[in-house]
């Protein structure tokens, strides 16, 4: 594990480093992480409008909705560059801190092909979102394109999941054991077991069994899950939080997706967001924007102080939330307005909010709910609607993870409205849970062995007319006969269940002559009841391309009074795959044997 991260914040242990990124004016690389926020925070304020800093940029991917190697991110400071530029920055930044940590350990160096690359992605993200991921990571040069298995693509709460069956009971924090009164609950309810009689009780069971414990090797968690035992991670982090549902296949411990990964841009962030609202609200919209631009450093220094202080807040406290507002913003706001915070403050008919002499916004306790309520209310809504499935009631576990999850507000808000349904578990080490999981899942990815899928998929096709059923403005006469148009050919549906390994095979053929290419338009749509791929809700999402050059030319060259016949038997057979982390797909051509170069592209809209 890496802790090493240069700079961090007084008052904050930081296991992750922030998702920030310094260019100089002439668009280099400059630093990473707390190392550019500090830098960026150090410079000149006429110097820093030329230079171009990015905060929290990796949830513009998952918000964009035609995202393309063209789409360009916005910095700080108003220049935009396109966003593959700047996570290929942060990718190769990753890769020379990994291979230098690793020679430093051991002093071995490593050659390019020997390492295995994951990078990990919110479930929710679309495949344009992972393919991006995955082209950025071409360009930083982690592994050349031409060996893409070098480098996989996780899912963040698959990860998760695939580490928390691992944990033992001294691993995690049990919420579900809440302060109990003569045996009972304080409303007079039984509550779980407690953990000491759990564990005798195991002690127990295990001796009896065969195999101990220790030596199946997995963590007594996993004991008092049996075969078929459903569970829940929620994967609360800074931009998204991310549900998958997975059930335990026994005697060999793969997984298996009961319900297709959810979630939304419901994250730690919000919380952020809220704040910078409450700002705007008190001293205008115009202020914070032009403050934000003018003292970009001073800026910084506000969500820093709001960073630290939000990680403190608790549920219950009954003291209140102090934000040092830094001088710059008072001096600013007095310049801009003619007035001066506090006046400000009075003004706003904020009542839950004070100014102390320290210099100090003071957050009452409703303030603070107020902040993280409606981002807590998303995360515990799209649980609930998640455990209301026919798949997947029943649930036992439900193991919190991810950053955001440290946080006593959503802790308790969890506990309180989820607690009675299933077991609520938090692993120790909650923040990095997702990375010491996508390590295992690295080492073996086979062991998620059944997923749900997330849309359904499917090409646009040609059928014969028939009368009554198909609409005329759909009629087609080709060579005398009357076609259907636009009708999907479904490759998989929504939440269908698919196994690694299995596949889908369409056959195609060229429409003419000496054609290069086939280019074949791939359509998907969040439902199931479609019958034409003009229907509301579907969209044209990427294309396959079948090369027809390379396996093409044996054919043209075998004489000229065959090469019709050999034309018109040419079929290319294309199998598609789609129980993996992303969709692949590969060709041959049928009449030869020959692998036709496919590709799959969800990026060139």
């Amino acid at each position: 594990m890496m802790r090493r991260w240069e700079g961090g914040d007084p008052g904050v242990a930081n296991q992750k480093s922030p998702t920030c990124l310094l260019l100089t004016p002439d668009l280099r690389f400059h630093s990473f992480g707390f190392a550019a926020r500090d830098s960026y925070h150090d410079l000149d304020p006429e110097e820093a409008r030329h230079w171009l800093y990015f905060d929290k940029f990796k949830m513009k991917i998952h918000s964009t909705s035609d995202l393309t190697m063209e789409t360009e991110l916005e910095s700080v400071s108003g220049r935009r560059v396109q966003a593959i530029e700047v996570f290929a920055h942060a990718l190769r930044f990753f890769r020379e801190h990994a291979l230098k940590e690793v020679k430093d350990q051991s002093s071995s160096v490593l050659e390019g092909n020997e390492v295995r690359w994951v990078i990990t992605v919110p479930a929710v993200w679309r495949q344009p979102a992972k393919q991006f991921m995955r082209e950025a990571a071409y360009l930083a040069g982690l592994v050349p394109p031409d060996s893409p298995e070098q480098l996989l693509i996780a899912l963040e709460p698959e990860a998760a999941s695939i580490y928390c069956r691992k944990l033992r009971l001294h691993q995690v924090t049990d919420l579900s054991q809440r302060p109990v009164t003569n045996g009972f609950d304080i409303d007079g309810s039984r509550p779980f077991d407690s953990s000491f009689r759990q564990a005798r009780e195991q002690l127990r069971r295990a001796r009896h069994s065969r195999t101990f414990l220790v030596e199946s090797g997995t963590g007594e968690l996993w004991s008092e899950m049996q075969t078929g035992d459903r569970y829940i991670v929620a994967d609360c982090g800074g931009g998204t939080v991310d549900l998958t549902v997975h059930q335990i296949e026994q005697p060999q411990g793969t997984l298996k997706e009961l319900y297709k990964a959810s979630g939304g841009p419901y994250g730690a962030v919000g919380v952020d967001l809220a704040f910078e609202t409450m700002l705007c609200q008190i001293f205008g919209t115009d202020f914070i924007d032009s403050f934000k631009a003018k003292r970009p450093a001073a800026w910084v220094d506000l969500t820093i102080a709001f960073e630290a202080r939000k990680r403190t807040a608790a549920p219950g406290r009954a003291n209140t939330l102090n934000i040092s507002l830094p001088f710059s913003f008072i001096d600013f706001y007095k310049q801009h307005r003619g007035q001066s915070v506090e006046t400000a403050l009075r003004k706003s008919n904020m009542n839950f909010i004070k100014w102390s002499s320290q210099g100090m916004l003071r957050l009452s306790t409703e303030a603070t709910n107020e902040l993280f309520q409606p981002t807590i209310n998303n995360i515990i809504k799209h649980i609930e609607n998640v455990m209301q499935k026919e798949e997947v009631k029943g649930v036992r576990f439900l193991f919190l993870v991810g950053g955001f999850a440290e946080s006593p507000m959503l802790q308790r808000a969890i506990q309180n409205t989820l607690g009675r349904n299933c077991r609520i578990i938090i692993p120790h080490d909650v923040g990095l849970t997702i990375l010491k999981g996508a390590v295992l899942f690295g080492l073996d990815p086979t062991v998620v062995r059944v997923r749900r899928c997330p849309l359904t998929y499917g090409v646009g096709v040609l059928n014969r007319f028939v009368e009554g059923r198909h609409p005329h403005d759909k009629l087609l006469i080709k060579d005398g006969r009357e076609w259907c148009t636009d009708i999907l050919d479904r490759f998989v549906s929504v939440d269908q269940s698919v196994a690694l390994g299995e596949v889908v095979r369409r056959s195609y053929t060229p429409a003419r002559m000496g054609q290069r290419k086939i280019i074949i338009n791939i359509y998907c749509s969040d439902t199931d009841d479609i019958t034409y791929i003009t229907d509301p809700g579907v969209r044209k999402c990427g294309a396959i391309t079948l090369d027809l050059l390379e396996s093409g030319e044996a054919s043209a060259s075998t004489g000229d009074n065959d090469k019709g016949s050999a034309f018109e038997r040419r079929e290319i057979r294309t199998t598609m795959q789609f129980g993996d982390t992303e969709i692949k797909v590969t060709a041959v051509d049928v009449a030869t044997g020959r692998l036709v170069r496919a590709s799959i592209d969800f990026l060139s809209n």
